[in-house]
């Protein structure tokens, strides 16, 4: 099954796109379903049972509040940021949606391996809706899967999705197929994509759709470089982007001395984008809000360092790395959970890597020997949220992604070869080193630094909502 690059890329709220913008959507998907069967009248109450590192790192990323919006009717991509409060007091205190007992959303850690074993093979973060009648009798379950991206599936689709047939003029599953395709077809990977997606819309909507995501990129770097304050969690970490950012603009000398000054601005635009989603702000996924702020960064290098910036170049960008975006997500994984911070970071990186050196007048060779390079040195970048929360090393590490692409891409236009590694390789690889992945470094906050920072005093422990 294709995707349109408008499902890896889409509009949502902080901080995490598995944890957050996933289970709003199966709360919402499931309510649906109870009006679809006739059944939403016969509810009397609902319980939502979570799994995997929906589970351990949950409360942190703010899965309850998510999964009670989205019953309200609620969806991430129109849903302003600043109702969320408003939104959970009203739930929980007129009690407008009826949760059974005292443990409405469990968090099962360790609890119910069985259904873990029988039913979580799919992917490891799973919600089990359940929906009972006045008299306590189950009227309806169903179980969601949140694999990445937002991207949710409900178990009784599973097969069908492996059975749906490629609708797309110009399908592909590999980036050598997609190379074949461009040079039997003489297109650029942007002009292939962009056939791909004229299937489905007109040309005005695809070009309405990317400067649409392009203006809310530009909203979160802005609204993160004049934001001041403390993040909400616990980790009591101050806003860093305004100070660094009243810090650049008042040094405009400083380019004559030192042109590095460049990654400056660079770092600014990738931590202005993952503080606001760390806040719970609205960002783009790109592929995931945990690594929102690399291709927004590299967009803004292009628009305000880079002599050729047009917006036909923007929406070049958006579909270039939508292609290697989607390779990743076929092939691999784009979810923490499944694949640690290599396939969040790491693939935004991949795909910011491809869509700049496009732009920068890179070919199909280059523009693989990019995505690669970036990837190749992200493999085994284990997801590792201190206290659960997308916040260290998280948005730091959206910064060293940023730098990371620009300089694969630099790197890859320099290149007269075809390069050692393919593009294809290296997925493979990370595939592979995902499965081989122990599961602590996968977004449960169970290893690497979230195991070693000890936080004493410096955390508030978060409790659920209801």
């Amino acid at each position: 099954m294709h995707i349109s690059i408008f499902e890896l890329f889409s509009i949502g709220l902080g901080p995490s796109s598995s944890h957050l913008i996933g289970p709003m959507k199966a709360a919402k998907a499931f309510c649906k379903r109870l009006k679809r069967a006739d059944q939403f009248y016969q509810t009397d109450a609902l319980q939502v049972h979570l799994y995997g590192s929906l589970s351990l790192t949950g409360i942190g990323h703010g899965t309850d509040r998510a999964i009670l919006a989205g019953l309200e009717g609620n969806e991430p991509d129109d849903f302003d940021p600043a109702d969320m409060e408003m939104t959970i007091d009203r739930i929980t205190q007129t009690g407008c949606i009826h949760l059974l007992g005292d443990r409405p959303i469990q968090f099962h850690h360790k609890e119910s391996l069985i259904f873990e074993k029988e039913h979580l093979s799919f992917h490891s973060n799973g919600l089990w809706f359940k929906a009972f009648d006045r008299e306590g009798k189950l009227v309806s379950e169903e179980i969601y899967y949140s694999i990445g991206g937002g991207f949710i599936v409900a178990e009784e689709e599973r097969e069908q999705i492996a059975r749906k047939k490629l609708e797309f003029p110009h399908p592909f599953f590999t980036f050598n197929q997609l190379k074949e395709e461009c040079e039997q077809k003489q297109l650029t990977i942007a002009e292939l994509m962009f056939l791909n997606e004229r299937a489905y819309m007109s040309e005005k909507e695809i070009d309405m759709q990317i400067d649409r995501l392009w203006k809310v990129m530009q909203e979160s770097v802005y609204k993160g470089c004049h934001t001041e304050g403390v993040l909400p969690g616990g980790l009591d970490l101050e806003r860093r982007a305004p100070k660094m950012y009243r810090s650049l603009i008042s040094s405009t000398d400083l380019h004559e001395l030192d042109p590095a000054v460049t990654l400056d601005w660079i770092n600014l635009f990738a931590l202005a984008v993952n503080e606001e989603n760390a806040a719970g702000g609205r960002v783009v996924t790109a592929p995931t809000n945990g690594s929102a702020g690399i291709i927004p960064a590299l967009l803004h290098y292009y628009q305000k360092f880079v002599p050729t910036y047009t917006m036909k170049g923007v929406r070049e960008f958006f579909l270039t790395a939508g292609a290697i975006g989607w390779l990743y997500k076929f092939n691999a994984s784009i979810s923490g959970a499944e694949a640690g911070c290599q396939g969040e970071v790491g693939v935004a990186s991949s795909m910011g890597a491809a869509g700049l050196c496009a732009v920068m007048g890179g070919d199909v060779r280059q523009i693989e020997i990019a995505a690669e390079i970036a990837m190749e040195h992200h493999l085994g970048l284990p997801c590792d949220p201190i206290g659960g929360l997308v916040q260290v090393p998280c948005i730091e590490r959206n910064a060293m992604g940023a730098i990371h692409a620009l300089n694969a891409a630099r790197l890859a236009l320099r290149r007269e070869d075809d390069g050692f590694v393919s593009l294809d390789e290296v997925i493979q690889t990370m595939n592979e080193v995902a499965r081989d992945m122990h599961d602590k470094y996968k977004e449960t906050s169970k290893g690497g630094l979230a195991k070693f920072v000890q936080l004493g005093n410096k955390r508030k422990i978060a409790t659920p909502i209801c």
